[in-house]
């Protein structure tokens, strides 16, 4: 291919909308550009990365026997009515309807229509197990769309279902989805680690997230290096501080703590650590119709944060029903008192109580009263929790729930996740099959989705596919593998060996990429290294005497070779490395 020929565009400037690296380099590169606010169109060359991914994807599902369809992204509401999600999934869904009124939501996901084509085409054990997928678009309404590919309303995922007659047979085809998108994103080249995770709006009762590990990522993950932990932050489950039951209860003590609205104030006007306080977070519930449900306070120790998924779990509620309660409003309600709030003394709220905080003796906590706390407050005598359970934040350095170790903590992006969902949507959707005896059992089915344009930004935000001259794409996925750059465009010797070069890597299989534009060598070497194609090969004055300069762009290095030389090292690497599968032996 002659880039003369080709849509190609590049921007000097790093973009004013871009915050992260991979995001900064797709938009430099050019190979998207942005058409509104979450949404953007892949240009040539980011095109064919995103669908070297997909391929990469499509070889791993048939390898276990999974079946490619394509469904509408327009979708049936009474689909959606059917599963109980129309109405609880909340304003991410886009919802339209048609001239006759009737409610359709363009696809975020795809649970309730691959039901539906298996409860309509199975009836009997005998057709059963099976898995199909597809490559689409995928609509989400995000409130703060950002960071490119990572936060977009419109996103290209493969969505993948699996249907068996029981839970064992869900366990297997979960356990052949886990091996493939290891497959996948090491292929990829992705340094990535799968982790326990919260199920989400999709539902189910086990997930793993697979979560590309890297500096930027909007994901953070809890992992022990001495047993197999590994979580979401979400999910993670904490070690609650050993109970002080040997310790004696003092007497409850009111005490005057002027200007001390927060945890760090508080202890040190009272000279106690923050681990002898307890933090209050004030929230406001929402029903279906976006009508206030009612006032939340959540307390957990002072030098802990809240992890907002488990309380949203505590509480079962959705997450966009819950948010940050306006203290004036929740004051009048409740008896709450902004910067000093504690258990004792609230009404007509609910209160939720952290697991380590009914062990824990003479706490210091808000007294409802401006500039007055409590000291000596212990669980069962002066105050209790409507539910009590776990909804702290397991973070770095914090007790290992597994194996009493150490944990760790990294960012990183959700580039994939898996679900068990059981009989989650074949119960309500009457989606069933006949036994050996002829009775109708509900099939047991797994969801698991593959975030494809997810995908091809965290490769380049990956530290060893980025650097500050540009994308260095694995060859797996690159563009091209190799770019032959013709210092000086209409130079008859020069376009002549560039020729040869392109036409015997073409011939071996190479994809090629020929720079025969008329723009100085500076602007070409700084295009080649911004686009991140693997292999480059430059063919300059030496051209006469048949000499080439070769060079990899994951290395500094240069050198010099015969024009053979230079096609049988290209097509060596491109021949080890093009489908990925050398990762495996890293």
């Amino acid at each position: 291919m002659k880039l003369s020929k080709m849509h190609f565009k590049t921007l000097r400037e790093v973009p004013k909308e871009a915050e992260i690296p991979s995001h900064i380099l797709l938009l430099r590169s050019g190979m998207i550009k942005k058409t509104a606010a979450g949404i953007y169109s892949y240009m040539p060359f980011g095109w064919r990365t995103v669908r070297k991914i997909e391929n990469i994807v499509r070889e791993e599902m048939d390898a276990k026997g999974c079946q490619e369809i394509r469904t509408s992204v327009l979708q049936p509401g009474e689909l959606w009515e059917e599963s109980g999600r129309w109405s609880a999934y909340g304003p991410e869904m886009w919802r339209i309807s048609d001239r006759n009124n009737r409610g359709f939501c363009l696809g975020p996901t795809a649970e309730e229509v691959f039901t539906d084509i298996i409860r309509s085409d199975v009836s009997s054990y005998k057709q059963l197990p099976l898995s199909i997928y597809q490559i689409s678009n995928k609509f989400r309404d995000e409130a703060r769309p950002r960071f490119g590919m990572m936060r977009s309303r419109d996103f290209i995922m493969k969505d993948n279902y699996s249907f068996d007659r029981d839970e064992a047979g869900l366990d297997e085809s979960y356990k052949d989805m886990y091996e493939a998108y290891t497959n996948v994103f090491t292929r990829c080249g992705l340094t990535f680690r799968p982790v326990e995770a919260d199920t989400g709006a999709i539902g189910g009762s086990n997930s793993h997230e697979f979560t590309a590990l890297c500096e930027y990522g909007e994901s953070e993950i809890v992992y022990c290096d001495d047993c197999d932990l590994a979580a979401t932050v979400e999910k993670a489950a904490c070690v609650d501080a050993p109970a002080q039951d040997d310790v004696e209860m003092l007497p409850l003590e009111k005490v005057n703590t002027p200007g001390t609205k927060t945890i760090e104030e508080v202890a040190s006007f009272l000279n106690i650590p923050k681990e002898q306080t307890i933090k209050a977070l004030l929230f406001v519930t929402y029903d279906e119709e976006g009508k206030e449900d009612g006032y939340v306070a959540a307390f957990v120790r002072g030098d802990r944060e809240l992890n907002m998924t488990k309380l949203v779990n505590a509480l079962g509620v959705h997450e966009y029903a819950i948010e940050f309660a306006d203290e004036e409003k929740m004051s009048a309600a409740t008896g709450c008192v902004g910067g000093f709030t504690g258990p004792k003394g609230l009404h007509d709220c609910k209160i939720v109580v952290d697991s380590e905080l009914p062990g824990l003796r003479n706490l210091c906590a808000g007294a409802c009263d401006e500039d007055y706390h409590y000291i000596n407050m212990n669980y069962g005598r002066d105050y209790e929790g409507d539910i009590v359970v776990d909804i702290k934040t397991l973070k770095e350095g914090d007790i290992c729930p597994v194996c009493g170790g150490t944990v760790k903590q990294a960012r990183g992006v959700e580039v994939g996740q898996i679900f068990k969902l059981g009989t989650k949507y074949s119960e309500p959707m009457g989606c069933t099959y006949k036994d050996e005896n002829q009775k109708d059992q509900p099939i047991v089915m797994g969801c698991y989705g593959i975030g494809i344009s997810r995908t091809f930004q965290a490769i380049i935000d990956m530290p060893q596919n980025h650097d500050d001259n540009g994308i260095i794409w694995p060859m797996s996925v690159a563009p091209y593998h190799v770019i032959v750059t013709i210092v000086k465009a209409g130079d008859e010797v020069q376009e002549a060996v560039a020729d040869e070069i392109a036409s015997a890597l073409e011939k071996a299989g190479v994809e090629v990429l020929v720079d025969d534009r008329k723009e100085r060598p500076g602007v070409k070497f700084k295009d080649a290294d911004l686009i991140g194609i693997p292999v480059a090969i430059t063919v300059g004055r030496g051209a006469a005497e048949g000499k080439v300069e070769y060079k990899l762009r994951s290395e500094s290095e240069k050198a010099e070779l015969t024009v053979t030389e230079a096609i049988e090292a290209a097509i060596a690497k491109v021949n080890a490395e093009k489908d990925g599968r050398h990762f495996f032996n890293k």
